[in-house]
């Protein structure tokens, strides 16, 4: 394989040379910035293939004087030179129905009386080899694809890498927008497939104007309270631990009570294994004067919603515990177990990582939820990951806290305040956790090409 050098003042020049001297089919092993200008090691696609067929020879050369084949090419010929001893073994066998057309043009054939037997054939039985050969591909050839698979995706990542070092060079919006959307702690894929679609004739401010239209189009929330407490229903809070499930609870109560008075609310807790966890309750219903009823198994929950099932609007609280528990699975089971619908709200906390978000809304999932609320607002230093994952997950977005008030600090979500909120909190970030420009081609190197997403983009930013 000959591989060459090429060597240019920046990535676009050194491209350029790439090009005209091995051509727009060039394969790039490496591309790296060194002193004075920018450093691509690449060789030909001919080579490759080149490469690739004299493996393939040398390896059917030596399976052919072994005598036990241990690749995919050497099955296939013993697999052919069988048929082939097949083929000749039936047209050397006499043939029943030429001999009952020569029986009708009227030749005689002579042939002894010899009782008519019917013979089953043998079963053709394989040796371990053979069957091993017949299921299992060569592991050299397995190991080749792999390579080849590895070898690709290094390439596209340092395209990637290229093209968006000419993107900063030719387009500031874009970059500028990228980088916006990164300190909002917006996920790489998603700030990637924004900065790609962004128009090219939008200036500064109607990027950005552009760009919070997109997510609030795509940013699912209640249009106002009516779907909630004037529309009634039973309603779960459900989370791990410390997301605030109570102090929310107690700011939905709270709420209520403000509008609808204590008559036609009913309050119910789970949370039986935290020490004073339903006292915290009980306490919150003492001051608002509504009786809090605990249950701790399935038929404690139904006799409890019988007692209710003339309230307007009851409230449950649920015991917190790790996404990985195996407690979060009998949580789920016990709500919906229930004769009377229970709407599960999850309870994303916004200072979480997305990753840690999309964990939980994946173990608390169940069988659907009816939308989540975000907590914790105002300790977050960013809300965009939160977002992101409300938006991926197309969950309905119902209420954000911001503190420990009640029930002050419990607000209707408003994303268009929200993506407002993101963005400007982007440009207080610390220095320490901001991408630097010269880092964002690499970033985007390694970022899930949104071809792969393909369903997520078209459902969530078509």
């Amino acid at each position: 394989m000959n591989i060459k050098r090429f060597f240019g003042k920046n990535s676009h020049e050194a491209l350029s040379m790439v090009r005209r001297g091995l051509g727009d089919d060039a394969i790039i092993l490496s591309n790296r910035a060194v002193n004075g200008g920018n450093e691509i090691m690449a060789y030909r696609e001919e080579d490759m293939h080149a490469l690739t067929a004299s493996q393939a020879n040398q390896q059917l050369a030596q399976n052919d004087m072994s005598n036990e084949p241990t690749t995919l090419l050497s099955h296939i010929k013993k697999k052919n030179r069988v048929q082939n001893s097949d083929m000749a073994a039936k047209k050397a066998t006499p043939v029943k129905a030429e001999t009952a057309k020569q029986a009708k043009l009227g030749k005689q054939i002579k042939a002894p009386v010899q009782e008519k037997t019917r013979r089953t054939p043998a079963p053709v039985k394989l040796s371990p080899v053979d069957a091993s050969e017949q299921q299992v591909p060569s592991q050299q050839m397995t190991a080749m694809l792999n390579e080849m698979r590895e070898m690709r995706r290094v390439v596209e990542s340092q395209l990637t890498t290229i093209s968006w070092g000419n993107i900063q060079q030719r387009d500031s919006i874009k970059s500028k927008t990228l980088n916006t959307l990164l300190d909002a702690g917006f996920s790489a894929s998603l700030s990637r497939h924004l900065a790609e679609k962004l128009p090219s004739n939008l200036d500064g401010e109607k990027s950005t104007a552009w760009i919070k239209a997109i997510l609030a189009r795509n940013l699912n929330s209640v249009e106002s309270e009516t779907e909630v407490l004037d529309q009634g229903g039973i309603f779960a809070l459900i989370g791990p631990t410390g997301v605030g499930k109570t102090t929310t609870m107690a700011k939905l109560a709270a709420r209520y009570v403000m509008k609808h008075g204590t008559q036609n609310l009913g309050l119910i807790t789970t949370d039986a294994y935290r020490v004073g966890g339903h006292e915290q309750l009980r306490i919150y219903g003492k001051i608002l004067g509504v009786m809090v009823h605990a249950v701790k198994d399935e038929a404690d929950l139904q006799i409890a919603l019988n007692e209710l099932k003339n309230k307007h609007t009851i409230l449950i609280d649920t015991v917190g515990v790790s996404q990985r528990d195996q407690m979060v699975t009998e949580q789920i089971s016990m709500l919906s177990s229930t004769n009377t619908p229970i709407k599960r709200l999850l309870c994303l906390s916004a200072t979480s990582t997305g990753e840690t978000l999309a964990d939980v809304i994946k173990a608390y999932k169940g069988n659907g939820l009816a939308g989540c609320i975000m907590t914790k607002k105002d300790e977050a230093a960013t809300i965009g990951s939160t977002l992101d994952v409300i938006i991926r997950e197309k969950l309905k977005l119902y209420y954000t806290t911001d503190g420990q008030r009640v029930p002050e600090d419990i607000h209707l979500a408003d994303k268009q305040q929200l993506i407002e909120h993101a963005l400007k909190l982007s440009a207080a970030r610390s220095w320490p956790f901001k991408f630097l420009d010269e880092e964002l081609p690499f970033v985007m190197g390694s970022t899930v090409h949104p071809a792969s997403t393909a369903q997520f983009a078209e459902a969530s930013y078509a």
